[in-house]
Order: structure tokens, then sequence, then C-alpha cells
């Protein structure tokens, strides 16, 4: 990455090259100025680059007359949880997700205790840019307070959701593995809670990743093999700042993102349909983005429910979500979004209701995912400036004219029993291509044809 790049909801960059102190004070300084008065709630993950970074914003908020709460290293769900909790306006969550220890970055919440929508975003840079802020007196300035629990409202909220006396029933042995990374402070507690006999990897929050921080196959090797010897029922593998989680079971297979939120949405509706569950929920639409399995597509029709799919972006499916009154929502890099526990990305509610559906089926995880509509998800990427990425989808728009094509994010073409999609990234230089279909081969095939016209 040689830029920052500054996407709708926030930004990151390498810490010292395109992420300084300067970067984030201005950037901070836009979104206050763009903001209705009133609190913020900074939290961070556990990068060591972090408490620096949150110290200048905290300045930066004071010195813009606000009022800031430190809630310290958290999970990216759980701030979305402590907005709403303290009526702030706003909140940051300084993190660089699933990228390497040498990035960062600064992800903007609302009032609503979610990222902010896209139309903000565009303000925020155009204030970022423009360079307007607002400061004041020195008998005007925000007092920083610290917040010492913040995980009781996010505990609250999942336990409402799941049957906790019968997951306590089974006494699952689980792994965790929160990489270092923010997801042990809560995801500890809240296995031990479930009456789990809890084994993590990383368990400290410093930053000090056993793995590359993506929870993607080709980094969760060694994590197979720790299954395999340990003898746990299940293996739960988040990302630094927890909004994510992938599955790996009892054999040490690696099962994958993609299959969290259709596991999470197959729970879900389970329930809708069995009156002796404690929270048993009341049908409703769904909402993935454009990249995500058609198997959630599969399980949606199995239980009558309509599912839509919106640009891929937390903020673009939140706002789907809203917009149609949604019972779940979620992206198939294994975020699952539970609006009965709030509006952002969840690893924690893709862990409880896994556990959930393992405890009232009486099914293994393997059984659970073998029972899933199966397709062959293919996910690449190529390196493209991005200014070049218009002129690329016009081009293959037109090589598939023959077929359905939507433009909603980047290309989607539906080839039937299968489809793909051509879109840049909004963070990184890169064009990605997935292509999804009943066989790995096609699949693969179908990505193929995709580069070659790009190349053309």
């Amino acid at each position: 990455m040689s830029e920052l790049i500054i996407s709708v909801s926030g930004l990151r960059g390498i810490i010292g090259e395109t992420l300084t102190l300067d970067v984030a004070m201005r950037y901070i300084a836009a979104f206050s100025a763009s903001m209705p008065s009133g609190c913020f709630v900074i939290t961070r993950d556990s990068r060591p680059s972090g408490s620096m970074f949150a110290d200048v914003i905290h300045a930066v908020l004071n010195a813009s007359g606000r009022p800031t709460i430190d809630a310290a290293i958290a999970a990216t769900p759980t701030t979305g949880l402590l907005i709403r909790q303290f009526g702030a306006v706003g909140g940051i969550q300084i993190s660089a997700s699933h990228n390497p220890s040498e990035f960062n970055g600064i992800k903007l919440f609302s009032g609503e205790g979610r990222v902010i929508p896209k139309q903000y975003g565009e303000t925020i840079r155009e204030y970022y840019q423009k360079s307007k802020f607002n400061w004041v007196a020195h008998n005007q300035l925000g007092i920083r307070t610290f917040c010492n629990n913040t995980i009781t409202q996010h505990r609250r909220a999942i336990m409402q959701t799941i049957n906790n006396e019968a997951i306590a029933d089974r006494k699952f042995k689980v792994l965790l593995d929160a990489n270092h990374g923010a997801g042990a402070i809560f995801g500890d507690w809240l296995l031990e809670e479930l009456g789990c006999e809890v084994t993590i990897l990383g368990e400290q929050p410093n930053g000090q990743f056993l793995h590359p921080p993506e929870p993607i196959a080709e980094n969760l090797q060694d994590v197979c093999r720790h299954v395999q010897k340990l003898n746990v029922d299940i293996a739960f593998c988040q990302d630094p700042d927890a909004d994510r989680v992938a599955i790996i079971d009892a054999n040490g297979r690696y099962v994958g993102e993609e299959y969290t939120i259709t596991l999470c949405l197959e729970q879900l509706l389970r329930t809708t349909e069995n009156p002796q569950h404690p929270h048993r929920r009341k049908k409703g639409a769904v909402v993935i983005n454009c990249a995500t399995s058609r198997m959630n597509e599969d399980i949606a029709q199995k239980y009558g429910v309509p599912i839509f799919r919106s640009a891929v972006g937390e903020a673009n499916v939140v706002d789907l979500m809203l917009e149609k009154e949604a019972m779940f929502g979620g992206e198939g890099n294994g975020g699952p979004i539970d609006p009965e526990v709030g509006l952002v990305r969840d690893s924690f509610v893709g862990i409880a209701l896994v556990l959930d559906a393992m405890a009232t089926t009486g099914k293994t995880i393997a059984q659970l995912v073998d029972e899933l509509p199966q397709y062959a998800l293919v996910k690449r990427k190529i390196n493209v400036e991005l200014d070049k990425v218009p002129a690329i989808l016009d081009k293959t728009t037109t090589a598939f004219r023959h077929l359905p094509c939507d433009r909603l994010d980047g290309l989607r073409i539906d080839h039937g029993n299968a489809w793909t999609l051509l879109r840049g990234s909004n963070t990184e230089p890169i064009m990605r291509i997935f292509a999804e279909a009943p066989t790995k081969l096609l699949a693969n095939r179908l990505c193929d044809e995709i580069e070659q016209i790009i190349n053309k």
C-alpha cells in the first residue's frame, strides 16, 4: 500500500509512512467538526501503536471541546455497544483489522453504535481535505474519563439471543485463537460463562501476532494442528479487532469464514420454528453483500424469508438492514450482524450462535457444515491501479453482455448455477475476483475467463 487509504468509514495506513500522528489529528478533527455536540467513546485493538494514536485522538477531541471516554483495548463490536451505553454521539476504534502489524487505522462510529454511513464518510473526507476544524478556548476544553468495564453490556446482549443452559450442559471443549488481539478480553469470559472448557492461543492482547492476522486457511495451519492435538470440539479464530471469526472443526479441518454467517443464519431461522428455544425469533428479512456465498440464499429460501444483497462493506450492509428491517445480516468474511446485539459485525455473535446450534441440535460442527448447501467459492486478487478499474469493468461487462450483469458494486455476472464478481478494493490497489459454482473446477474456470479478459 503506497498511499493512505480512506474508505467509507475510516482510514488505514503504514505507521510512520502513510499513517502519521499528523494525519490522525487532522482526520479526527474533521470528524469532530462534522458531528453534533456530545461525547465520544475511544477504543483500540491490541497493536502497540494503538495507545499512541489513542492519546492523540483524545487530545484532539478534548481540544475541540468534547468529553471523551477511554475504553482502552476492546473489540470493535464492543465499541458499538459502549457508544449506545454511554449515549455518545460517536466513537472511534483504532484498528487496522486484518492487516499486518506495521499497519494501523481509524474506524468511525455514529451515535447509533454502527460504522458511519457512506454519506457521512464523504463529508468527513471533504472536511479533512479542506482542513475544516473547530477548536475551543481553554475554559471549554473537554475532559477524558475512563471506562473500566467494557463487557457487561455486550455480555447481556449476547446472552439474550441463545439457549445458555443447553450450551452449558454440553460442556464443549473450545479453542479460541485470539492471536494476541482484542478478542480474548471478552471471548474468554463469554466461553467460560457458557460452561466451556477453554484453551486460548494468544491470550494477552499485546499485538504480537502468532501468525498473520487475517483468519484465512493459509494463516491457520498451525492452529489446525493444535486442534488435532488438543481434542477440542471446535476452534474459533478471530482477527485482531474481533469483528470476524473463522471456524475449524474437531478434525482440524478449516471450515472458514464464509460458513460463519451461514451457520448463524440457519440457527436463527431454526429458532423461529422451535417453540422450546428460550429466545425464539420472529422471521424477517436477511441482508448479505454481493460477494457472500449463495448458501445463504438457499437457507433463506428454505425458511421462506426474503434475502437482499448490498454493496460490499459493513456500512452498506447495515444501511440495507435498516431499510428492510432485517432480522440478520452480515458479510462472508466471517462477520455476522445481529441487530438484537448491535449493528456491527461481531465475532462473538458468531461464536455464541454456532455453539447454540451445536447444543440445541446435538450435532457436531462438522455435521452442521456438511448439511449446508455445497458450493465452491474461489477468491483471487490482481494488482491494478485504482484509476484503471472503471475501464476494466466496462470491458468485462461488454464481454459478458449476453448474461445478466449487475453493476451495484463492481460487476456481478449471473451464470445460472454460478456467479462471478469483479470489483476494485476499497482499501488496496487491487481488484478482487470472486466465483462461486457447484464445483471448484468450474469456479476456477470462471475466474480464469475474467483474468483473460483483463489481460487482453
